[in-house]
């Protein structure tokens, strides 16, 4: 009796065998990302592994999706992953900025690590003038041969790195890729910008300046509770409860890629809390809300109600870029060094730590995603603690009756 014949898929729908080292490949021919149609592999351990796998990819090739394949260009898997993946992943100012990372810099022609390496640290070491064409029109500077060494600051190679890997990870998900050789190679941590957080006379002297501004609570915000500019932007009535002296935080307005305003969900999960409000700023709020009552019947039929607590006089959002500038223009009136809106969270934080606030609460209060970022943030305090600290400590253990006379404390440091 003859064997019975075995089964084979019909044309069009790809062929499946297992190869030597016991794992199943599949292929087929499909839409690819440089608009031809290729034959692309995936793998599988069983033979109904990489059946299903071949055919969610055939089926979404087939549906005018192109799939992306390491025998492309990494330009056209980069287009691919950022109109594919991220813009699912991410939010639309996020993914606007990876789109002009990839645009401005990832020009890599190859995938190795060396490759990759040899790319940042050129792109570290490069005039962005000069290799960009900047000053050509008019021309100036690198275009008449007086190159201004403009170059990209450690955190943004970094980010440029980050977002290399980042695409690559997902090809390496999709089985397109066999490693992501963007993790093999290492920078030097860069070093984050050193904020200046004001001192508690400075706060002290920008908060009685600011209670004269139309928008008192929200610099009371500000400072009493760290919320990021956007969160203050984004608030709403309904996220505050007066009875129970808390406020939500669920949003943030934030410029959108086409130029406007728009509300996206909070930076990350850990960012959307219920903080406890003090009596400062609960008094403020109660103001305010009764000036944008009178703001509302002023503006009549042009009052646009968005729900929002902080709004121009016809109830719009406030653009964050004047709200900091009108930060700025307050500092000058109390005269005080300029900061940035960001220290007036980070000014929150410092001041907290200092009256011995535990870490866990502060992470809490600020929305931090673990608290190594808040110890990580702000570990410029932790010297001046350890100091009280141990002076404490020393007052404890000296004897009433030494001869040695008052006790050695340790110097408090700048």
């Amino acid at each position: 009796m003859p064997a019975p014949r075995k089964k084979t898929r019909a044309n069009g729908e790809g062929t499946i065998y297992q190869r030597k080292d016991g794992r199943w490949e599949a292929a087929g021919y499909m839409l690819t990302t440089d608009g031809t149609r290729k034959r692309v592999r995936v793998y599988g351990s069983t033979h109904r592994e990489a059946a299903d796998k071949l055919t969610e990819k055939m089926g979404a090739s087939n549906s005018g999706h192109p799939v992306a394949t390491a025998s492309g260009t990494l330009g056209d898997y980069l287009a691919f992953w950022l109109n594919n993946v991220a813009v699912h992943r991410v939010r639309a100012n996020t993914h606007e900025r990876y789109r002009t990372c990839v645009r401005l810099y990832l020009v890599l022609a190859q995938l190795t690590a060396r490759d990759i390496r040899t790319f940042l640290d050129r792109l570290r070491t490069t005039c962005q003038c000069c290799a960009r064409n900047l000053d050509a029109a008019p021309r100036r500077c690198c275009a008449i041969g007086n190159c201004c060494d403009r170059r990209l600051s450690p955190l943004t190679v970094a980010y440029v790195h980050s977002v290399l890997k980042s695409a690559l990870e997902h090809a390496v998900r999709e089985e397109e890729l066999p490693r992501n050789v963007a993790r093999n190679v290492k920078l030097s941590p860069p070093r984050h910008r050193r904020f200046e957080p004001l001192t508690a006379d400075e706060a002290r002297r920008f908060l009685k300046v600011a209670r004269q501004d139309k928008l008192r609570a929200l610099w009371e915000l500000a400072l009493r509770a760290g919320l990021r500019r956007g969160e203050l932007l984004g608030l709403t009535w309904a996220d505050l409860d007066p009875a129970a002296g808390t406020l939500n935080i669920r949003r943030s307005l934030q410029h959108n890629p086409a130029g406007g305003l728009t509300l996206f969900p909070t930076k990350t999960r850990a960012a959307e809390r219920r903080i406890a409000l003090p009596v400062a700023c609960l008094a403020a709020l109660e103001q305010h809300r009764e000036e944008q009552e009178r703001q509302r019947t002023a503006a009549g039929a042009q009052w646009r109600d968005s729900g929002l607590i902080f709004t121009t006089r016809v109830g719009t959002p406030l653009d964050p870029t004047d709200v900091a500038g009108r930060c700025t223009g307050l500092l000058d009136q109390a005269g005080i060094r300029r900061v940035r809106f960001h220290d007036l969270r980070h000014t929150c934080a410092t001041l907290l730590l200092e009256q011995g606030v535990q870490l866990v609460t502060i992470k809490e209060l600020l929305g931090h995603a673990n608290i190594g970022i808040t110890a990580q943030v702000y570990a410029h305090v932790r010297p001046r603690l350890q100091h009280d600290a141990i002076n404490q400590l020393t007052d404890v253990l000296q004897e009433e009756d030494d001869p040695e006379g008052p006790p050695m404390r340790a110097a408090v440091p700048h």
